[in-house]
């Protein structure tokens, strides 16, 4: 099992952010938005979930603090489009 700890715009797997064995970045926008804006999961650790244990972590902050994300990582984009779980956290297309 792992632990997801929160760093500095980022939700991470590791002992710290800066060696992080899987991390999720992001950044507010001058919008109002958080922007998902990269996410890596070590190849130990693939296959075993984890890149959505971040990003589930990152809409619970998101619903936390009253703010939708606009992702431009390509996997948060791709979960946006596969799993509807994240429907109420996601900037609807313009």
């Amino acid at each position: 099992m792992v632990t997801i700890q929160e760093g500095t715009n980022a939700f991470y797997v590791g002992e710290s952010q800066e060696n992080a064995t899987a991390i999720i970045h992001f950044k507010p926008s001058k919008s109002g938005e958080i922007i998902a804006n990269s996410t890596f999961v070590d190849p130990s650790l693939r296959g075993q979930g984890v890149a959505k244990k971040l990003l589930d972590r990152l809409a619970d902050y998101a619903r936390e603090n009253n703010v939708k994300i606009r992702p431009t990582c390509s996997y948060v984009v791709d979960a946006f489009e596969r799993f509807n779980a994240y429907d109420d956290v996601k900037v609807e297309k313009r």
